[in-house]
């Protein structure tokens, strides 16, 4: 039966979802748009229920919701338009509950590639970041102190359904930096103050590299407790990039030394 009214308790439930703390009580998100729903359905995240407009998305999506018995209950117009994202209206919504990752559960794999991500305050710059790491092949992300959650809506949508495709723990510091060491990882401080630029790094052994804001830089803990410091060089009036731009710029360095820029490990989906 279409649902007509912003008054029916589903819609109810997936307007809620928009606040984090509904989502952390209910271990559930909301996954808006057709990329991003496949790729969690490919990676193996349990799907509570659908919403569908008159734009349902495109049948090979619908016939994987059908075989995983996954509820779709179609909406009427004004009801997509409230429930979904921003402005990016694809006509369908869905409600998940995501796995939560702890470190010990990052697979273990030879010349590891970790990246940890402190003070990342906006979901889109967090979400960026897990994309490029996705593409890139790293083994995990560590967030630090993050002002944002990792399921939220905004994230899952910069990463275009990337959050789902890798591990993604949150973590202190110190949790970080115990896990970093027990994997005999060098831990690689990406700060503007660094002497070393980040091309003369040797990136090829197991590596953490651990970016933080544009605003705040990386705390003492990592500047004190990294093997190494390294910067990406500013020739123009601006001091720094975005925290995404130059995350980017040191994770395919790292995969150009490593010889994984023409060929990508494919071990990242998550089943």
């Amino acid at each position: 039966m279409k649902i007509l009214s912003l008054a029916n308790p589903r819609i109810k439930n997936v307007l809620a979802l928009r606040k984090p703390r509904a989502r952390v009580e209910r271990k559930l998100t909301i996954v808006d748009g057709v990329q991003e729903i496949t790729r969690a359905l490919e990676a193996g995240v349990p799907f509570q229920e659908v919403f569908c407009g008159r734009n349902a998305g495109p049948k090979v999506l619908l016939g994987m919701l059908a075989a995983r018995h996954v509820p779709v209950h179609e909406v009427a117009d004004h009801v997509m338009e409230r429930i979904a994202f921003g402005d990016r209206n694809e006509g369908i919504v869905a409600i998940c509950a995501p796995r939560l990752w702890t470190l010990d559960a990052i697979p273990v794999h030879s010349r590891a590639f970790y990246v940890v991500v402190e003070h990342v305050e906006k979901p889109g710059n967090l979400g960026a970041i897990i994309r490029t790491c996705d593409a890139a092949g790293v083994d995990g992300v560590i967030a630090c102190d993050t002002r944002t959650d990792i399921y939220n809506p905004n994230c899952i949508r910069a990463s275009l359904g990337c959050v789902f495709t890798l591990p993604v723990v949150k973590a202190s510091p110190e949790e970080a930096h115990r896990f970093l060491r027990s994997r005999k990882a060098k831990i690689l401080a990406a700060t503007p103050v660094a002497e070393n630029i980040y091309y003369d790094s040797d990136l090829t052994l197991d590596i953490a590299v651990v970016v933080g804001s544009e605003h705040e830089g990386l705390s003492r803990f990592w500047l004190e407790h990294a093997d190494e410091a390294v910067r990406v060089p500013m020739h123009g009036q601006a001091d720094s990039l975005n925290v995404s731009v130059s995350s980017a710029v040191v994770i395919y360095e790292a995969c150009r030394q490593r010889g994984r820029a023409d060929h990508p490990p494919a071990r990242r989906r998550i089943l």
